[in-house]
């Protein structure tokens, strides 16, 4: 039923153990992957703390490192796993819009995301890209959510 999959990530713990669950279904349905990272770009109004302790270049830069060790460690995991992988990053003020476009281009029939990522100041609205990707996509997505130890 699916054969490639999205799996948009940020690489906050969350979508981290997001990432690991779709890995596990695409081997078990034998679907290919691709990992996304959409980093925003350097706005000097933000709440996002990273951009608030920044420079520009700065900011730009350890954006960038933290996407690539994110996806060479997911690919890592997925190959080990058997499954067929491939990664991209990209930048974007509307992350859900780029998400999405995403997942057109490359004729996702599923995309699966964590609820939610990264914390802090952002965390205040809890699941913004994530409601939008689901509101806005024409194609299927797969919410991921850690479950509560109680």
């Amino acid at each position: 039923m699916f054969s490639n999959i999205l799996i948009p990530t940020d690489g906050s713990p969350l979508a981290t153990l997001a990432v690991d669950a779709a890995i596990t279904f695409a081997k078990e349905v034998g679907a290919k992957i691709t990992i996304l990272i959409v980093t925003e770009p350097f706005h000097l109004v933000s709440l996002d703390a990273e951009q608030l302790s920044n420079t520009r270049a700065q900011y730009e830069a350890l954006s960038e490192v933290h996407a690539a060790e994110t996806l060479r460690a997911a690919r890592t995991r997925a190959e080990a796993a058997g499954v067929r992988c491939v990664t991209d990053q990209t930048s974007a003020h509307e992350v859900y819009l780029e998400i999405i476009r995403k997942a057109q281009d490359i004729g996702a029939d599923l995309i699966i995301m964590a609820s939610h990522g990264r914390g802090g100041v952002g965390a205040l609205i809890i699941g913004s890209v994530a409601a939008k990707v689901l509101t806005h996509s024409t194609i299927p997505v797969l919410i991921y959510r850690k479950q509560h130890e109680d």
